[in-house]
This record gives structure tokens, C-alpha cells and sequence, in this order.
């Protein structure tokens, strides 16, 4: 069994992201996307006000910044 995710709305995540060294490069609309120069890894992030991110939307997310889950909720 996986474990739970944390709701957290994508500025929360914007905010872990920048941490781990992505920096905005673009934003279209309500997809940001933030990039690591080091690695060139690329993750987009649907801001959509306050809201809280979709379950499968996180899920991917967090797979784009190449983390666990439990790793990801430590950097909250």
C-alpha cells in the first residue's frame, strides 16, 4: 500500500520545488513550469488558486521532482 498523500495546494508545492533548486521559468495561463539547471529536470505545476491539488495530480508532481512521498512531506 502507498502512502497517504498530504493535501497541499501548489503554492505548497511550488515551495518544496524551489528548495530542491527548480526555478520558474514559464508560466502559461495556470501551468507553471519550473526547471534545475544542474539537470535540466522539468516539472509543471497547475496553479489553480487555493485549491488543493488532485490526488493523481500530486502524485505526478511529486514523480517529477524525483522524491518519495515520505520525502515529500518532510520538505513541507
Amino acid at each position: 500500500m502507498s502512502p497517504k498523500l498530504p493535501a497541499v495546494t501548489a503554492r505548497q508545492v511550488a515551495s518544496v520545488a524551489q528548495r530542491l533548486g527548480f526555478e520558474l521559468r514559464r508560466q502559461r495561463g495556470s501551468h507553471a513550469v519550473y526547471v534545475r539547471a544542474s539537470d535540466h529536470a522539468r516539472v509543471v505545476i497547475s496553479m489553480h488558486g487555493g485549491t488543493i491539488l488532485k490526488p493523481k495530480t500530486l502524485r505526478g508532481i511529486i514523480e517529477d521532482l524525483q522524491l518519495t512521498v515520505d520525502e515529500f512531506r518532510n520538505m513541507l
